[in-house]
């Protein structure tokens, strides 16, 4: 039927020239081809011309030979599912596969409901975490075909169905089975995780390693072969977690465990064993390596390219740990398998031509088996030897043949692993097991699929056999998905025809089938093989199904749905029977030192029948399939066969009940070769595995389908403008396929789409191709006839362009002789008139030569003789001057001793006479009359300081009386407080009414918006002139306050430095009197010899000394004139501040003495040096000038002093502020103390400068001792460090000036380019514009207007909100204002000279306290946290609630209550944690509580009292600072609520944009006309429906709501920056997520719509002021993978382009971004495989590997939002933090410290 639809197709369409079809081929299955010539009826031939250009002649006979089929059109080839290609058959299927597994690397294909697996053979990076999150949650069409979408939609299914769910991978061995069933339950692993801490996933998951361990093994086609099948049970809760999960086994291959053929393994278990053989713990079980044992040696090799047995050994014991088995179990499991290694080694001894055997007691490997397992050594030796006849008189013991002895060690091998292999699977489900109920389950099923070798036996039989049953299942599954959606679209179906394999099945399961004929023969006490054959030829001879060879009489053939298929019957009844000798068993289950062992072989008496389980449970029971071992001498022992046959009719209960889910894998070659496609192995399992049948039933109906919309845009060029104006695009469609399709039954209408017979897409296609090429060729025309004309207008213009240049080049030829004529000649005679100047120049300067060397000769000898003469008289100088220095020398040193000596003698008479006086008692008594004198003085301080104690006592009864008039006053004034508080209430009623009726007026103006723009601009500007004036009264009214202040201040400041002033000398006086009576009393010095230097020094000028003795005794005698007791002047400081005076007199004669000596000394020298010596000078004197002015005003000060000493010493008023004038003058005279030594140090240092700067400057002179004297005191060095810093000083301002210029003038540059970067964009729309037809113009520019007016719209809306909300804030203050102004006016004049009392006096700090009491707790939290709005506190101080929490903490710390600062903030963290999870899903109450929080823990640290704080806040602050308690925990408390907290609105805000984003960013056509929809599959029909899309206009404006929340609640900028660099980090990850997993939108046309609608987002980040967010960066590859859709991919430039273009994808990015790569129409390149080969390399050099898909979740790094605004550690981890939060909070109360 199929074939004669393709003839009616292949006729109905007759083939014309370049129609390119598929014709048969021996090597590569199918091969394209092209004819050349028009087909016409009668024909016997199509004129063909294949891919290499060779010419073929296809012969077409109906009757006999098959018709070519129809090539796809290219832009249908490379789908992600087969049904949707336009034709649908073999050769179409293999090639749609083949260049997506090898041009595209896409492994994975969707056939309808099926699954196409390509096994590539090497490690893809598409199955990591990142990936995994990828799908979940999205439809099955909406991305690339994956097992993880598969997964998917069975999970989602399961949900929301409630139905189980099954997924069945079948395929050949190596094909990938096992891969993908495992990526499969790591999937539902990941999204299924269990709710509770049993990691009921992680132990699904390390089955595997066990199973794979003890059931998988190397086969010629599989390295990791499974060698059974397995149907393993997920079981979920009603929340969807797993719980727990089951797995059933089907037909152990045991042979392999003692037969292997070449090139094979045994199970892995066996070569891991022995590869850790030299583990301490294994050393008891005798192993070696794998080639020393026979089951292990017979393929050959024993180890696999790339694999650790060792290793893989260790996850083996890591995941029996994990599953739960014990130690000794796992030692009793690896002692098992060791014996069955040591059994195969036992060496059989033949007797009498091997009718009777032995095996020796010695043999090693029986001692090992037995004493591992734990039998009898002789019962062991002699049951393998012998066995046991029964008869109905007695029991006989016989000898076994080698033959037979060998079959029975074997037999006894393959049932103790066969046992071993069910235990351990049992303890699996045991360990999976849960006592939770299960709600529902997807169940794995892992099944080997068709198989056909040389040699098939029991094992493919049975393999087939099932293959089978699961092919009918499939078949009758597929077909009524085909029903169920031609009734739901309302088409009429007519019954298909489809392929039953049910004969098959009967001829193997039926009554006398095949498996029921091998039972009987069993049961025959001398059945064989040969008879066994020969009743299935007598009994299915004549059966469809059944064939017998013509060469064989042990042979059958079975006809498979698949093949035909050759089975040999050797073997087959020994297999089935699975015949162990009883005395064998009997002796392992006598096993004593093993308990496990013994209890491998017992029988299950105890098992529960599967009836009775099922009538307690409603749903299909899931139990291990393994066979049940029974006592061989039961007649009624089922047979492998018939455990097989009800294990499968199980699992197709199971299977039935469910919903399945089709994985069909496809080995590519044998060769195991990394993507290598091999056509006849990949047709031969596409045969085998059902997916052509899934095809021919698809194609047998409608397999095109279109929805409404898609067809409509699509194939809207093929309609005309009258049904384009028409509203209704389903009517439009309908009239189009009228006209273009004549045949009715070559499409049906239904509700949502319409179907297509195959083909009809195609023809379609070809329709709008055509009208495109038509299109085309008109346009290229058009264009080549203008671009003609410009060539013949170019050509005219050039030709008249080259005569006028002719004549003009001949004009200025003849110009250019004559000129050059003329030049000639004036050459020439210039020429002449040079070269004789240079021959008489040459004879001058010859001549002048001669004559200055003759000159020079004459005078240098003259010089010579005048140098010699000068030598002479310096030598005799020099001479001279030494003999008269000798002698002078000598007369000094005579002079000089003579002087010691009648000095010496003259101080030796002296010093007798010092002594003799100081023994005297005159002496004495001078001494004591100044100790007299200083009693009295003390006694006389003692009494000053009595009297001034009971001033101060009676100030302090003054200020007590005024302390408590001033309560008095300030309580009238509260009652007067409250009293006007009343008439505000009254006021705030007229002020509501007056709002609402403001209100109400606004409402009735939204009407009128023209008016209200006008009305609202002159109110403004009255309401801000009156603003302006009411604020200017008040501003003048402070300033005159201030003004008031201010003078008060500065006198008091004045009078408190008097009185310092006269404080700091009069606690100076006792010593100064001291020193006086000193004085006064000694009537000469008289010094120890220890300071009779500096006395000599002193001495040295004796009109200094008595200048200072003159003043001191005028001092003295004015102190003694204002009184001893009153005086305190500092006599010591003023008197060196005299003698400084006159050291820098002194100073200043020698420098001048000595600068007139050096002037005259240097002056012949060297004059150069005269100005910087000046200058020099200059600075001395102008320092010195200084110094002395500031001795003048420090004379002037000190003589202020006395006069102010003088006048408080008369007067006897007792004040306040004496004491502290007293104590301010103190400070002042010591910093002018610290100050004048601070510049004696200076000048020392100064000195030293410029002494070394002196020395440097000598060469040879003797100037050190001159320049050392000339700045002695460093004076200029100081003035020329002074310029220094000036000149310093200058600089910096001058370069703080010049880097502001220049951040002016680089932000006005940003402004240039960012105008610049709109222009250059506003030029490209317009470009573009100017590009489309003008209908289309139209239509754009209409766009662009209705959007730049809806953007303008809703600019103007936020603004007139802002300027309502203004004009109420004014309206308001206005009234406050005028209310403040009035109250002031009416006190102002009668309380004018209050009102500066008031001013001076300081009125008492706000404390920043909020008291309550412990029992409001309660409501305060409620009022506070738990029942509070945001809406309610939206028009107060942002962050409210913040602030009166730390204001009632404040007073806490206070009164010292730590109980109380305890429970309040521990209420306090779980009030907002109780919110939070109650609004889990409120964004606006998220960001509120964020923003609290945040401000609390800010309050928390600001005013914690730790130094790092306190630095930086203000005096005032620091005031409010904690003062008793330390909240570090429960700062670190806070900051870990935060960090939940801002989890949740990023996971809130998550939730919302998620949905949005693919639709928006990716599929939203914001420029129309651009995208064009492909033909898409059957995944994408069931997925799309009931999809909700989403606008990016709708996305955006839900940004904008996340942000004015935020704002409006007073969220720290820092925050807000973070959660939006987070979210658009999220929609790049989504959106290049999606581009990278679907191939539907990699087009040119999606890279345009993707860039604006980026440039979008990038707009409003703009208008919100984040671009210093990083958002904008995040975006940045998605920005380059959009440009990379719109670059050119053809030549080696595009390639190098691109590298240096995408510089934030990776390689592996960019690959599968061209991969995906797909053109719109067919007029559009693919890209080439070599272009992405050169690609590769490109970035090979300089790219490293990185993952293929970024990552879907948060960029965000919490530790930022930690440490920056919470305070934290940057070590820790956000969700340690959050573990800590919940776990320390409600349990453990913090200690208050």
């Amino acid at each position: 039927m199929f074939k004669l639809f393709l003839s009616l197709l292949f006729f109905s369409f007759p083939p014309l020239q370049y129609t390119r079809v598929w014709i048969p081929d021996p090597d590569e299955v199918w091969r394209s081809a092209e004819i050349i010539k028009d087909y016409k009826e009668g024909d016997k031939s199509l004129q063909l011309k294949l891919e290499d250009e060779t010419l073929y002649e296809y012969p077409i006979d109906l009757p006999g030979s098959e018709l070519p089929f129809l090539r796809n059109p290219d832009i249908l080839v490379g789908q992600n599912d087969l049904t949707a290609l336009s034709y649908l058959h073999e050769p179409a299927v293999l090639h749609n596969l083949k260049v997506r597994f090898l041009e595209s690397n896409h492994i994975y294909t969707y056939c309808g409901i099926v699954l196409v697996a390509i096994n590539p053979y090497e490690q893809l990076p598409i199955y990591e975490q990142d990936v995994i999150y990828a799908y979940s949650g999205q439809n099955m069409g909406d991305m690339d075909p994956h097992i993880f979408a598969v997964a998917e939609e069975a999970y989602k299914q399961m949900a929301r169905d409630e139905k189980n769910q099954s997924i069945i991978v079948s395929g050949e061995s190596g094909a990938g089975k096992t891969v993908s069933a495992k990526y499969a339950m790591r999937f539902f692993a990941t999204v299924g995780g269990s709710a509770s801490e049993t990691n009921i996933e992680a132990k699904v998951l390390a089955s595997s390693p066990i199973v794979e361990a003890i059931g998988n093994a190397k086969t010629t086609r599989n390295d990791n072969s499974s060698r059974f099948g397995k149907y393993i049970q997920i079981g979920f809760d009603k929340r969807y977690h797993i719980i727990g999960a089951n797995m059933r086994t089907y037909l152990l291959e045991k042979s392999r465990v003692v037969f292997q053929a070449e090139d094979e393994r045994n199970y892995h278990i066996f070569y891991q064993l022995c590869a850790s053989s030299s583990l301490p713990e294994f050393k008891d079980l005798g192993l070696t390596c794998a080639e020393d044992f026979f089951y292990t040696s017979q393929g050959g090799d024993t180890s696999i390219d790339g694999v650790d047995d060792a290793d893989d050994f260790e996850k083996t014991r890591h995941a029996f740990t994990l599953l739960g088995v014990k130690e000794s179990h796992q030692t009793t499991i690896f002692r098992i398998i060791a014996a069955i290694l040591h059994l195969g080694n036992l060496k059989i001894q033949g007797e009498r031509d091997g009718e009777v055997c032995s095996v020796s007691s010695e043999d090693e490997h029986l001692s090992s088996f037995c004493s591992l397992l734990g039998v009898e050594h002789s019962q062991m030796q002699h049951w393998l030897c012998h066995c046991k006849l029964v008869t109905t008189a007695e029991t006989y013991v016989k000898s076994m043949s080698l033959h037979q002895v060998v079959n029975a060690r074997n037999a006894l091998a393959k049932h103790i692993y066969a046992q071993l292999f069910n235990w351990i699977v049992q303890h699996i489900n045991k360990a999976l097991h849960t006592t939770v109920k299960q709600h529902s389950f997807i169940g794995v099923l892992d099944i080997y699929g068709f198989e056909t070798f040389e040699v098939n036996s029991f094992e493919q039989f049975c393999i087939n056999y099932a293959n089978e049953k699961l092919q009918q299942q499939f078949n009758s599954h597929v077909f009524k998905l085909e029903q169920e959606e031609y009734m739901k679209e309302g088409i009429p179906w007519t019954l298909i025809d489809f392929y039953d394999n049910q004969p098959c099945i009967d001829l193997i399961e039926a009554k006398l089938g095949i498996l029921d004929l091998l039972d009987e023969e069993c049961k025959v006490p001398k059945g064989t093989d040969q008879n066994w054959a020969q009743k299935l030829y007598d009994r299915h001879a004549a059966s469809l199904h059944f064939q017998k060879p013509r060469m064989s009489n042990t042979s059958f053939i079975v006809l498979h749905f698949a093949d035909k298929v050759e089975y040999q019957s050797e073997g087959f009844l020994e297999k089935n029977r699975d015949t162990v000798y009883e005395e064998q068993i009997n002796i392992l289950k006598a096993s004593k030192v093993k308990r496990m062992v013994a209890d491998l072989f017992q029988e299950e008496t105890d098992a529960v029948p599967a009836s009775a389980v099922q009538k307690r449970t409603p749903r299909i029971n899931v139990r291990s399939a393994k066979p049940a071992f029974k006592a061989a001498n039961k007649e009624h022992r089922k047979t492998v066969g018939h455990q097989f046959r009800n294990s499968l009719q199980l699992l197709m209960e199971t299977l039935n009940a469910t919903t399945p889910h089709y994985v069909r894998c496809i080995k590519p070659n044998d060769e195991k070769l990394p993507f290598k496609f091999d056509p006849k192995r990949t047709v031969q399992q596409l045969r085998a595995c059902g997916v052509l049948e899934t095809i021919r039933i698809s194609a047998a109906g409608f397999p095109s389908r279109w929805s409404y919309p898609d067809f409509f845009n699509r194939y809207r060029v093929l309609m005309n403008k009258r049904d384009l104006s028409k509203n209704d695009k389903k009517q439009i469609c309908q009239t189009l396929l009228e006209n273009l399709i004549k045949d009715p039954d070559k499409f049906q209408f239904g509700r949502t789409k319409i179907f297509f017979r195959a083909g009809q897409v195609a023809y379609l296609e070809k329709l709008r191709a055509d009208k495109f090429r038509a299109a085309t060729i008109m346009i290229q025309k058009t264009v080549r006839g203008w671009l003609q004309r410009a060539r013949y207008q170019r050509l005219r213009r050039a030709t008249l362009a080259l005569q006028r240049y002719a004549r003009g080049h001949l004009a200025r030829r003849l110009f250019q002789h004559l000129r050059r004529t003329r030049a000639a000649i004036i050459l020439q005679k210039q020429y002449r008139m040079l070269r004789m100047r240079r021959a008489f120049l040459r004879v001058r300067s010859a001549t002048l030569t001669i004559q200055a060397f003759a000159r020079g000769m004459f005078v240098r000898r003259i010089y010579h003789q005048m140098l010699l003469e000068h030598k002479a008289t310096i030598l005799q100088k020099y001479a001279r001057g030494w003999l008269a220095r000798a002698r002078f020398r000598r007369a000094q040193a005579a002079a000089v001793v003579l002087q010691c000596h009648w000095r010496r003698l003259r101080a030796r008479r002296q010093l007798q006479a010092l002594r003799i006086e100081a023994r005297s008692a005159q002496h004495l008594k001078k001494l004591n009359i100044g100790m007299e004198n200083k009693v009295v003085q003390l006694q006389r301080k003692v009494d000053e300081q009595n009297k001034e104690n009971k001033l101060l006592n009676e100030q302090l009864s003054m200020l007590t009386s005024a302390h408590s008039s001033e309560v008095e006053k300030l309580k009238k004034e509260l009652q007067q407080y409250q009293q006007t508080q009343q008439g505000d209430g009254k006021q705030l009623l007229s002020l509501q009414e007056e709002t609402e009726r403001l209100r109400m007026e606004l409402e009735r103006a939204h009407g009128e918006r023209e008016v209200l723009e006008d009305s609202h601009g002159k109110e403004r500007d009255l309401l801000r002139k009156v603003y302006l004036s009411v604020c200017e009264f008040a501003r003048n009214t402070v300033e005159e306050n201030m003004q008031m202040k201010k003078e008060l201040e500065e006198e008091r400041s004045r009078y408190q430095n008097l009185v310092k002033e006269y404080a700091s000398l009069e606690q100076r006086y006792d010593n100064l009197r001291n020193e006086m009576t000193i004085f006064k009393q000694t009537p000469g010095h008289r010094r120890n010899p220890s300071n009779q230097s500096s006395l000599e020094s002193d001495s040295n000028n004796p009109s200094i000394c008595t200048s200072e003795i003159g003043d001191t005794e005028d001092v003295i005698q004015q102190v003694e004139e204002i009184g001893m007791e009153k005086a305190a002047m500092d006599m010591t400081l003023f008197l060196k501040l005299q003698k400084r005076v006159r050291e820098l007199e002194l100073e200043r004669k020698k420098l001048q003495a000595q600068l007139e000596k050096k002037e005259q000394e240097t002056q012949a020298d060297n004059e150069a040096e005269i100005p910087e010596i000046g200058g020099i000078v200059k600075g001395s004197c102008g320092k010195r000038q200084e110094l002395e002015s500031e001795n003048k005003k420090l004379k002037n000060e000190l003589n202020e002093l006395r006069k102010a000493i003088a006048d408080h010493a008369t007067q006897n008023n007792s004040s306040n502020d004496v004491q502290d004038g007293y104590n301010l003058l103190l400070n002042q005279l010591k910093s002018a103390n610290e100050e004048l030594e601070v510049r004696k140090e200076e000048v020392l240092i100064l000195r030293s400068q410029i002494m070394k700067a002196a020395q440097q400057k000598e060469s040879g002179k003797n100037m050190t001792e001159d320049w050392g004297y000339l700045n002695e005191d460093g004076e200029l060095g100081l003035a020329y460090q002074g310029l220094k810093q000036v000149a310093r000083l200058l600089e910096a301002q001058l370069q703080d000036q010049r880097r502001e210029h220049e951040e002016e003038m680089e932000a006005l540059r940003n402004q240039m380019d960012l105008m610049q970067e709109e222009l250059e964009k506003q030029q490209q729309a317009f470009l573009q514009t100017l590009q489309l037809s003008p209908e289309i113009q139209v239509e754009f520019g209409l766009q662009q207007e209705i959007t730049r007016l809806t953007n303008e719209n809703l600019d103007l809306k936020e603004l007139l909100e802002k300027l309502e909300k203004n004009e109420k804030k004014l309206k308001k203050q206005l009234k406050i204002y005028m209310k403040k102004v009035q109250d002031f006016e009416v006190e102002r004049r009668p309380h004018e000279r209050s009102m500066q009392v008031a001013v001076q006096r300081k009125e008492k700090d706000f404390q920043g306290m909020l008291e309550y009491y412990k029992e409001d707790e309660p409501l305060l939290i409620r009022n506070l946290i738990t029942d509070l709005k945001p809406q309610a506190v939206s028009a107060t101080v942002p962050c409210l609630p913040a602030y009166i929490l730390y204001m009632c903490i404040r007073h806490a710390d206070y009164i010292n209550d730590d109980q109380k600062v305890h429970s309040l903030l521990t209420s306090t963290i779980n009030g907002v944690k109780k919110v939070l999870k109650k609004h889990q899903d409120d964004f606006e109450m998220t960001s509120f509580w964020l923003a609290n929080t945040c401000r609390l823990l800010h309050c928390l640290k600001q005013y914690s009292g730790e130094e790092g704080f306190m630095t930086q806040n203000t005096a005032k602050q620091n005031e409010h600072c904690l003062k008793n308690f330390d909240l570090t925990e429960y700062r670190q408390v806070l900051g870990h609520l935060s960090i939940q907290i801002y989890q949740q609105l990023i996971n809130i805000a998550e939730g919302i944009l998620q949905p949005m984003i693919v639709s928006a960013v990716l599929e939203n056509e914001s420029i129309q006309g651009l995208s064009s929809v492909k033909p898409v599959g059957y995944r994408k029909y069931c997925s799309k429906e009931g999809d909700s899309s989403y606008s990016l206009d709708e996305m955006i404006r839900q940004l904008n709501t996340f942000h004015s929340i935020m704002c409006d609640q007073g969220l720290d900028p820092e925050i807000i920056q973070q959660v939006f660099k987070q979210l658009f980090y999220m929609i790049n990850a989504i959106t290049l997520n999606n581009l990278l997993l679907r191939k539907d939108v990699c087009s040119w046309s999606t890279g345009m719509q993707l860039r604006f609608n980026i440039s979008q987002l990038e707009e409003w980040l703009r208008g919100k002021n984040l671009q210093q967010s990083g958002a904008a960066q995040t975006l940045e590859p998605l920005i380059q993978a959009a440009q990379l859709l719109q670059l050119k991919k053809k030549t080696s430039e595009d390639a190098e382009a691109i590298c240096s273009l995408c510089t934030s994808l990776s390689t592996q990015q960019i690959v599968k971004i061209l991969n995906l790569y797909t053109p719109v129409n067919e007029f559009e390149e693919r890209v080439t495989v070599a272009f992405i080969r050169n690609i590769q390399v490109n970035l090979k050099d300089f790219r490293l590997k990185s993952n293929l898909f970024p990552l879907n979740h948060h960029p965000l790094n919490y530790r930022y939002f930690a440490c920056k605004e919470l305070g934290l550690s940057p070590d820790c981890s956000p969700w340690a933090l959050t573990s800590a939060v919940s776990s320390v909070v409600p349990s453990s109360p913090l200690a208050v410290q």
